[in-house]
């Protein structure tokens, strides 16, 4: 019967040893309260095997996120002590490939200013997972902080978008990649309208309309920053924020013909 046990964990953690494997079916055990110190716990185990494959799995991938954890970790503070981004660039490929994208992503929270470690692990995972609208927006990211273009940002955003209409910041990064004044106005005024109550994309949708208006004299793209800075205003709450807004309505509205 021990046996049989034994070859379930084989089965869930082959690359664990075998001593190793008999340590976590008892912690396993006694953390759902199946064992005592006085008795073998080897049969009550087995007299529920659904609730063994449920412990081993959990143990799995514990294992498995420190794993990833780890190993990230440890390359990146050989990165920092050795600045060889060739090196670098070929561990994070091999990480990438050896695990989950959900353990990759837990590994690189402590790491999220390093664009440079960032952008390679989620090249991998958009590889295999084209349609993960959280992971090319994430990408894109890292490419618009490290100077990539806006071609390439706007394009990982459009993918987004296509995979996961409902992804806000999908719609925010498509918008903010476009360079020129009126198209980004345009996109804005779009998230804006698929997004009525997200405040931050009024507020980029005003700025780029008074830009717009500003730059090109164009009474169209001024009345659109007027009437988006009043809808802001009339729900803006904190002080700080109503006289900010009220500024720059006032500058606004003494343009207004």
């Amino acid at each position: 019967m021990e046996r049989g046990v034994l070859h379930a964990v084989r089965y869930f953690m082959p690359g664990a040893p075998h001593g190793w494997r008999s340590r976590v079916l008892l912690d396993a055990a006694s953390s759902m309260g199946r064992i005592s110190a006085a008795r073998n716990p080897l049969p009550a185990l087995l007299r529920s095997p659904a609730q063994l494959v449920s412990a081993v799995a959990y143990f799995s991938r514990t294992m498995t996120d420190t794993t990833a954890r780890q190993e990230l970790d440890s390359t990146v503070t050989a990165y920092r002590r050795t600045a060889d981004v060739g090196v670098l660039l070929g561990k994070l490929e091999q990480i990438a490939h050896a695990h989950s994208t959900a353990d990759l992503i837990v590994a690189l929270e402590p790491h999220q200013q390093l664009q440079e470690v960032i952008g390679p692990v989620y090249e991998v995972i958009i590889e295999r997972e084209p349609d993960n609208a959280r992971a090319l927006i994430a990408l894109a990211q890292a490419y618009w902080l490290t100077g990539r273009g806006p071609d390439v940002v706007s394009g990982l955003a459009e993918r987004a978008r296509a995979a996961d209409p409902s992804y806000l910041a999908a719609w925010h990064m498509w918008a903010l990649a476009e360079s020129a004044p009126r198209e980004r106005t345009e996109r804005w005024r779009q998230v804006v309208e698929r997004f009525p109550d997200d405040p931050m994309s009024r507020v980029n949708l005003a700025d780029s309309a008074a830009s717009l208006a500003g730059a090109e004299d164009d009474p169209v793209a001024l009345k659109l920053a007027v009437a988006n800075y009043e809808h802001l205003l009339a729900r803006a709450t904190r002080e700080e924020e109503r006289a900010a807004l009220n500024h720059a309505l006032k500058a606004l509205r003494s343009l207004l013909r």
